[in-house]
């Protein structure tokens, strides 16, 4: 069995997934996802149960938090929805400025609704960007075109990729972490 389903009193459902990777049974309570469960090879699924039942608490008090943060997110969706093409014309413009800019070169860029990430830079230099940055301010949107402009010439995250986003940006890292407090609206 790789996956079940339970019902814990006062929660509700959790989804308990074998994880291949998981070295300890772990829980997560994501917005829009509900309560996931790893289960480590070779632990069963009644001792995850056991488990998640033995944490019910910090899991409705989680689950308190996400409801919230979901309620925030579909209010702003719901009022406040996006004119895609005018978000698509608005994040090239300003992705050709700063490769104009900068001197950055890439192939082709692609404006989605991307469910996990604000960006993307393939092995072939295509850019994706999400279309929700536009609800973003303007200094982390910059942040973001940057970083995946920097990936056309440094396909990871190493010393050198920090180091060139810090000579372009100052401090990469702080807008790094300013931006992931605005991953909720990638559940959108």
């Amino acid at each position: 069995m790789e996956a079940k389903t339970v019902e814990l009193k006062n929660v509700g459902t959790i989804n308990m997934d074998r994880s291949h990777r998981a070295k300890h049974i772990s829980i997560s309570v994501k917005p829009f996802r509900g309560v996931r469960v790893a289960v480590p090879r070779g632990v069963s699924f009644a001792s995850a149960e056991r488990f998640a039942r033995s944490k019910a608490g910090w899991i409705k008090k989680h689950l308190d938090q996400m409801q919230q943060l979901e309620l925030a997110a579909r209010d702003i969706s719901e009022n406040h929805p996006i004119d895609r093409q005018d978000a698509s014309r608005r994040l090239v413009e300003r992705l050709n400025h700063l490769a104009d800019k900068y001197g950055f070169k890439y192939n082709r860029v692609f404006i989605k609704n991307q469910k996990t990430r604000w960006g993307s830079c393939s092995g072939q230099n295509n850019i994706n960007l999400n279309v929700n940055l536009v609800r973003l301010p303007d200094e982390l949107i910059e942040y973001t075109i940057l970083h995946e402009l920097v990936h056309t010439r440094i396909k990871n995250h190493g010393h050198r990729f920090w180091d060139y986003m810090d000579r372009l940006l100052g401090d990469a890292r702080k807008l790094d972490r300013a931006l992931n407090k605005y991953n909720l609206m990638l559940f959108q």
